[in-house]
């Protein structure tokens, strides 16, 4: 017989080794769904990770993983700070929504007035709005004892819901000749979130998400923030002994990966999508779940596995158009990700023994 046998301690091999092999895995269970799908395996999984960086179109999708990638790393950093405390955020979507909708509001009710002051304004009204939004959660459970991770998730159906009022009602474009959505606000130049290096995919977003990752990396490492947040992680009542605060806590954690959120949403109305229509939000609230995760909740780590899943989306969206991929199979790809990692997570704190079986 086959057993788990618990370690005395995590095995730093295997916490290295784990993300590799949960790509690898994901990668062969997604070559058996592509060939289920009657398409060619190996011409679907280099579609996905080669064409993007080494294709003949190369020079076209390679800022793309900037652009795909900025808003997965930034909401990722905010949920990785979260987790490591066993503070579960995973309505990150709806904050990255809410920020998107409080940056678009501000744009939009200024217009068409041209001042420098308009975009900050916007940064600071995303961080604003995914940080109240965030926070409904937050003081619930300190207050009343409810379960963050229900509450927040909700609140993803609520800010859809609200996204859709908005793009239909307030904030719909009166130019637009009945169309659902707003103005957009990349054409606005004081609203805009435009390329710093034009054709490279740099903008204010990807700056936003490196002094995330660098913030993130010092307050871990040289902050009594960071030192609370890992002491709770590991060991809620050596915390409580510390003199950790746990309710501070969790509003602190909430608030950033609200307001980390938001951000993200902001930079994403302002810049790629450019407007609030029914569709604006496209799961990266979610798929930043799987980014922290498959870096390990580390900030370096995060910047590796943001990269990663931004090639999925680019590579994804050619193999529909050249394979005639269905989307599906591509968010169950992303999806199997997660899970192929939370499998191999299972050797770092055990290892396998076999064990002779007992005749009676």
């Amino acid at each position: 017989m086959i057993r788990l046998e618990k370690r005395q301690s995590p095995a730093r091999l295997w916490s290295v080794a784990a993300p590799l092999l949960a790509v690898a895995l994901t990668m062969v269970a997604g070559g058996v769904l592509f060939a289920l799908l009657g398409k060619d395996p190996l011409a679907t999984i280099r579609t996905i990770f080669w064409d993007p960086l080494f294709g003949d179109f190369a020079f076209y999708y390679r800022p793309q993983l900037f652009i795909k990638g900025a808003p997965l790393v930034l909401i990722a950093i905010g949920l990785s700070l979260g987790f490591r405390a066993g503070i579960w955020n995973i309505g990150a979507e709806g904050q990255y929504i809410m920020g998107a909708l409080a940056a678009a509001g501000v744009g939009l009710a200024l217009y068409p007035l041209e001042s420098a002051w308009i975009f900050p304004l916007m940064v600071l009204a995303g961080a604003i709005g995914g940080l109240l939004w965030a926070m409904i959660p937050a003081l619930l459970k300190v207050r009343l004892g409810t379960n963050e991770i229900l509450v927040s998730l909700m609140l993803v159906y609520v800010a859809e819901f609200t996204l859709a009022s908005m793009a239909l009602g307030l904030m719909k474009n009166p130019e637009g000749m009945g169309f659902p959505g707003s103005r957009n606000l990349s054409q606005y130049p004081s609203a805009a979130n435009l390329e710093i290096i034009a054709g490279s995919g740099m903008h204010w977003g990807v700056v936003a998400a490196l002094l995330a990752v660098v913030s993130a990396y010092v307050v871990l490492s040289r902050h009594m923030l960071g030192f609370s947040i890992r002491l709770s992680g590991q060991s809620p009542r050596a915390a409580a002994f510390a003199g950790v605060n746990a309710g501070a806590l969790v509003v602190i954690c909430m608030g950033l990966s609200g307001a980390l959120a938001g951000l993200a949403g902001m930079f994403e109305v302002a810049g790629p999508a450019g407007r609030v229509s029914i569709d604006f939000n496209v799961g990266y609230g979610f798929t930043a779940i799987i980014v922290a995760f498959l870096g390990r909740l580390h900030p370096l780590g995060i910047v590796l596995a943001g990269g990663l899943m931004a090639l999925t989306y680019i590579g994804g969206d050619i193999a529909q158009g050249s394979l005639g991929l269905p989307i599906a199979s591509i968010q169950l790809f992303q999806g199997g990700l997660l899970f192929s990692l939370l499998a191999v997570d299972v050797m770092v704190n055990y290892r396998l023994r076999w064990a002779k079986r007992r005749i009676i």
